[in-house]
């Protein structure tokens, strides 16, 4: 076999219609090899001007340098790190994007071969691997079409096959490769396309046989990659509400509005759900939800493949390490919450008892155990696919945490400690947050009602401490309207809440200024991977209430026995006593308010008076959270 070669390019072949077969190329490489380290470099460097070759090739210019490449690969014994290092050079640096399917396989070819010849190579060809993950920037407005994305896949085939025998060659490779892949991921300010293309191969390497060797390493760097895209999304860019509103009233959107969306996305949005529309337009934001989307995409093809249980516990681990104390995190949890809905058996209760271990836990800092009920709090009101069993069951972890707290604390306490027993208001906070969603269907359970029934939440909500007061008032307003028409306990009709920690309306969930919003799992604003949450979702619209339609969700029969001999509840005896009672430093609270998310800031410039009959409602979205720093 030979090859006719002809070519008006300087380059290592100064022959015109001159055939040379395989054997004497070799031979010519060789020789061009040799003569360098003789002083002789004019046949090394017309070589190295062939690997040059670059734009539209001529067919016989194609030929030289496949043919080229080809020798170099049957003369591998003779590259020399020093004396090669310019043509050595030449080849890590050639782009496959350039080239047709003749070239790269040659390409191909020689970096195996180089790599398994000498181990000096091997980093400098996973290198040139990898950079191949990406096309040259010129190319990037080409893969959106039909041509550009055929190219895509024929080079992205090609380089993921070769990392592959290299492994299978040189048993440190995976090892060599992880930290390479990591220092070539594109920064989070390059171009989407860039970004998006490189995951895309991280994922595959995860899915392959190299994924039991670097894929959870390729796992938790895209999450932390999540975490820095969501982090620098300003709330300035979420956030443009009227201020003058309050919270709850905030978060329902106008039913028109709603409709005027969901006929411009295309589908329906649940009513009383804002969709995208909070979330302008915004790079950073779009290039999260385009990583989003691939990630879900991802873990849905792992469950497909039944690989979804050990992803999940890499997943789990990136979480606690990377996504629980992340400060204003916005969307990158709702991987989270999607790989759960996958598998609920498995991975919705793994997660759930996760998070209410590190709550119990006291070894933990504050501020995580904090984070994780906040989290617990959110995932068990909105995840649509989690069994109340499972919710019932962790609801009683809460509660009996809760109430051991409250007997420990049962001292002469005069001022409420806010830095001290934050742990304990995050909790009481959480079990009324879920309380809130999900009552209702405890309630029209025979079994889960009496479990509820029985739960002490009385002594903790009428204890000293008085979580009542502390927490986020709107929450509080909900849960005791809907306790009320459960018949959870007795109160009153009215509620005199002196110095109410209530902030000033728009900032009474964190606000503009503070933004330490603590229910991380609120509806989800980015516009691309919320396809892959709303199935599993419950938004506030949804729930049915205990007081919905006037039914009454207790009998007699069921309540009579948590009254005491007055015929008063302890939590009617416990609510309405005077909180003047307790010597409140509101100087020092105020100082704890700033430190603490579950409770408003400016929260006591006006005490207000909250009635059952007209309490605030509760939100339809609530706007994402952040892992609340300085809870």
């Amino acid at each position: 076999m030979g090859v006719e070669l002809a070519t008006d390019r300087p380059g290592f072949y100064e022959m015109v219609d001159v055939d040379v077969s395989d054997s004497e190329l070799v031979y010519h490489v060789r020789d061009a090899l040799k003569s360098v380290s003789q002083g002789d470099s004019d046949h090394y460097n017309q070589l190295i001007a062939v690997m040059h070759y670059t734009g539209r090739l001529a067919p016989d210019e194609v030929a030289m340098l496949v043919t080229s490449l080809k020798a170099l690969s049957g003369s591998i014994s003779y590259i020399d790190i020093i004396h090669h290092e310019s043509l050595l050079s030449s080849i890590f640096g050639m782009s496959m994007w350039n080239y047709g399917p003749d070239v790269m396989d040659a390409l191909v070819e020689l970096i195996i071969s180089l790599a398994a010849s000498n181990g000096k190579f091997v980093d400098s060809c996973l290198d040139m691997l990898v950079r191949n993950f990406m096309p040259p920037k010129s190319y990037l407005d080409l893969l959106g079409h039909p041509r550009g994305l055929a190219r895509k896949h024929e080079v992205l085939d090609r380089v993921h096959s070769a990392l592959s025998h290299i492994a299978d060659l040189v048993p440190l490779a995976p090892m060599r490769l992880t930290p390479i892949i990591l220092q070539r991921m594109p920064h989070m300010f390059d171009k989407e396309a860039l970004i998006v293309i490189y995951v895309e191969s991280m994922l595959l390497l995860e899915s392959s046989a190299l994924g039991e060797l670097v894929g959870s390493t390729m796992l938790m760097a895209l999450v932390d990659r999540l975490i820095d895209l969501d982090v620098e999304i300003s709330w300035d860019d979420i956030i443009h509400e009227d201020s003058g509103k309050g919270i709850f009233d905030m978060e329902l959107e106008d039913v028109d509005d709603i409709i005027d969306h969901a006929e411009i996305d295309g589908f329906e949005h649940p009513r009383g759900t804002a969709g995208s529309q909070i979330l302008g337009t915004n790079a950073v934001a779009d290039k999260l939800d385009s990583l989003m989307v691939l990630i879900c995409e991802h873990l849905k093809s792992c469950a497909d493949g039944e690989r979804l249980t050990k992803v999940f516990e890499t997943l789990l681990q990136s979480f606690w390490v990377t996504v629980l104390n992340a400060y204003k995190s916005k969307f990158s949890q709702f991987v989270m919450f999607y790989a759960c809905s996958l598998d609920p058996e498995h991975c919705g209760e793994r997660f759930a008892v996760f998070l209410a271990d590190i709550f119990v836990c006291r070894t933990h800092p504050a501020l995580t155990r904090m984070s994780a009920v906040a989290y617990l709090a959110s995932y068990l009101s909105r995840g649509k696919f989690l069994p109340l069993s499972l919710i019932a069951s962790t609801l009683k972890r809460l509660v009996d945490w809760c109430l051991e707290y409250c007997h420990v604390q049962n001292g002469e306490e005069k001022t409420i400690n806010l830095e001290a027993h934050r742990v304990f208001y995050s909790g009481c906070q959480a079990i009324m947050y879920v309380l809130c969603f999900r009552m209702r269907s405890m309630m029209d359970s025979h079994r889960l009602k009496s479990q509820l029934l029985h739960m002490p939440l009385e002594p903790i909500f009428c204890h000293q401490l008085d979580p009542l007061k502390v927490c986020l008032p709107s929450i509080v307003e909900e849960f005791l309207r809907q306790a009320k028409a459960a018949h959870l306990f007795t109160v009153s009709e009215t509620f005199l809440f002196n110095n109410l920690l209530e902030s000033d309306l728009s900032k009474a969930f964190g606000g503009m200024e503070r933004l330490d919003m603590f229910f991380p799992f609120d509806p989800c604003l980015l516009k691309k991977c919320d396809r892959f949450i709303r199935p599993s979702f419950v938004y506030w619209s949804m729930v049915k209430t205990t007081y919905d339609d006037g039914e009454d969700c207790s009998s007699e029969e069921d309540i009579n026995e948590y009254f005491d001999g007055n015929g008063k509840s302890y939590m009617e005896s416990g609510i309405t006593r005077s909180l003047d009672e307790h010597d409140l430093d509101l100087d020092e609270f105020e100082y704890q308010l700033n430190k603490m998310s579950i409770t408003p800031r400016n929260s006591l410039k006006n005490g207000l008076i909250f009635k059952l009959e007209n309490p605030f409602r509760m939100p339809a979205r609530i706007r994402p959270s952040t892992s609340p720093e300085s809870l």
